[in-house]
């Protein structure tokens, strides 16, 4: 079953979104505010700096690159940042990292305990709480959240990690989407295509779910019920608590939706 009502003109949704972050910053923050967001090199955080740079100016949004020691795919944050004429720093978290770990370590041994999820969630953590830090240093400014709908519904985000943040331009927003405004807006199509992936396992975040977000978002947006259909509703109902929990100010597009959220 597939319900025919979606469409998605990108030129709107796009514009209405710049509009938006004008809007959320006229009624939250100074004249002068900036906005900090950590730019991955992934296509949702780069489509987030451009509407950024569309509804400020570039000169009020700064990108922070948060490698843990080494990024294979450093050069795309770099890349982005260029292509926007942001600017930006680049803070390596690996000392936090491994001082926080070593100290876990001697009251938590690895021998005993699991550090599988640790070590996936703790560095986005970390990444927010620098995030956090350079914008009071920079003035009261705002955090930009970067998550998808389609990566929340799944669970692809980390708790008071990459889920927080001071407002959501895109997080209502499926894959698809963001892929489309991506390409509207004129960003490299090799950062707007990019698969997504936590960037430690070598796998996609699809490879991992073993169904393709365009089979989530078609359950988003038009009620169509794919092959996973019990498995994606399975997983949804598991990591909903997140989003009942971490509401953000976010950009809420005319849009069927058919997943409660």
């Amino acid at each position: 079953m597939s319900d025919t009502n979606y469409n998605f003109d990108a030129e709107f949704i796009y514009k209405s979104c710049v509009e938006w972050i004008k809007n959320w910053f006229s009624v939250n923050a100074k004249s002068d505010a900036m906005a900090v967001i950590g730019i991955s090199g992934g296509k949702d955080s780069a489509l987030t700096a451009k509407l950024l740079t569309d509804a400020l100016g570039k000169e009020r949004v700064f990108g922070v690159m948060l490698p843990n020691g080494i990024q294979s795919d450093i050069e795309d944050s770099r890349r982005v940042c260029d292509f926007l004429g942001i600017k930006h720093a680049t803070i390596n978290i690996e000392d936090a990292y491994t001082g926080l770990t070593d100290r876990i370590q001697e009251k938590f041994s690895e021998e005993n305990f699991s550090y599988a999820n640790y070590k996936t969630n703790t560095p986005a953590r970390l990444r927010m709480t620098t995030l956090y830090g350079i914008a009071s240093l920079l003035g009261n400014a705002m955090v930009a959240n970067t998550c998808n709908l389609s990566e929340d519904a799944m669970g692809y985000s980390t708790f008071y990690g990459d889920s927080a943040g001071s407002f959501a331009p895109i997080s209502k927003l499926t894959t698809d989407e963001v892929v489309a405004l991506g390409d509207y807006s004129g960003l490299p199509k090799e950062i707007v295509h990019k698969a997504p992936s936590d960037g430690m396992c070598g796998k996609t975040d699809e490879d991992n779910l073993g169904w393709t977000y365009h089979e989530v978002n078609e359950l988003i947006r038009e009620n169509k019920k794919g092959i996973h259909y019990e498995k994606i509703i399975e997983r949804w109902k598991k990591n909903k608590f997140k989003l009942d929990i971490i509401q953000l100010p976010s950009f809420i597009p005319d849009l069927p939706v058919y997943l409660e959220f």
